[in-house]
């Protein structure tokens, strides 16, 4: 009897564990995409139409579907564009082991390359470098936009930004702390950034200088600082005049040949 119910079990957890639909994703409407549930979080896949020899791919971290130009551009050149929704999260050790196994099953399913390149709009910065930090050897580069590099700046608003009240409480649910145990916390990207620097991982920030949401000297700032002092190399876009929104380039291309040249290393 057990023999027989080995094969239903192992049938009965597949289907707890995702269900994916096949189709086009309005954002990405001329490629082949998969929407399907990772352990209960959205996920998401579109298909270039000519793959790359290497299997190249982006994961992107928050905002899915807003301001597509640079994924849409590298779909075009044979990347893959995935996508796993972790924000609630925060970027804590929950967030970061959900993306070690969604990470396993792009590997293993898709058959993607061993290094990702990874996009971090707003609070995408959280997960894409404390992911980053405890999986070096797994990237190519990091392209943040906007990026939450302190929580106590945004969502805790303990300084000049407006911050989000909601979010806070959540945030320091999430991580387990309180309005005094998270003035020491470690565990954000201007410190986690460290172990990417030590690692040669190239990064690139794109920011608006009037950004009132995730100021540039509480996040940007502070992370370029601790990067270069750690032998990092970091390059810097400014976007004159641009509050939070809208992210990226215009015109993607200074990220298409900054994230060209990583794979290239």
């Amino acid at each position: 009897m057990i023999k027989f119910l080995k094969p239903l079990l192992f049938a009965l957890i597949a289907i707890s564990f995702s269900f994916s639909s096949y189709g086009q994703d309005p954002i990405f409407s001329e490629y082949k995409s998969e929407q399907f549930s990772f352990e209960g979080n959205d996920a998401k896949v579109v298909f270039p139409e000519t793959p790359d020899e290497e299997k190249l791919w982006i994961w992107r971290a928050r905002f899915w579907g807003h301001e597509p130009q640079l994924d849409k551009a590298l779909l075009d050149l044979g990347f893959h564009v995935v996508y796993v929704d972790v924000s609630d999260l925060y970027g804590n050790d929950e967030a970061v082991g959900i993306w070690n196994r969604f990470y396993k099953l792009c590997r293993n399913k898709y058959g993607l390359n061993k290094k990702v390149v990874l996009e971090g709009m707003s609070r995408g910065g959280l997960i894409i470098y404390n992911w980053a930090a405890q999986n070096t050897n797994k990237i190519f580069s990091i392209y943040a936009d906007a990026p939450v590099c302190d929580i106590k700046s945004w969502p805790g608003g303990q300084y000049a930004g407006v911050g989000s009240p909601s979010d806070w409480k959540k945030c320091l649910e999430a991580y387990g702390l309180d309005s005094a145990s998270v003035l020491d916390f470690k565990g954000i990207p201007s410190y986690t950034s460290i172990k990417v620097a030590k690692a040669r991982i190239p990064v690139i920030h794109v920011y608006g200088d009037s950004d009132k949401v995730v100021p540039f000297e509480e996040n940007t700032a502070l992370l370029a600082e601790q990067f270069r002092k750690a032998g990092g190399t970091i390059t810097l876009i400014p976007k004159e005049g641009i509050g939070h929104h809208p992210h990226s380039l215009a015109d993607p291309k200074p990220l298409v040949e900054f994230i060209l040249e990583s794979t290239r290393k």
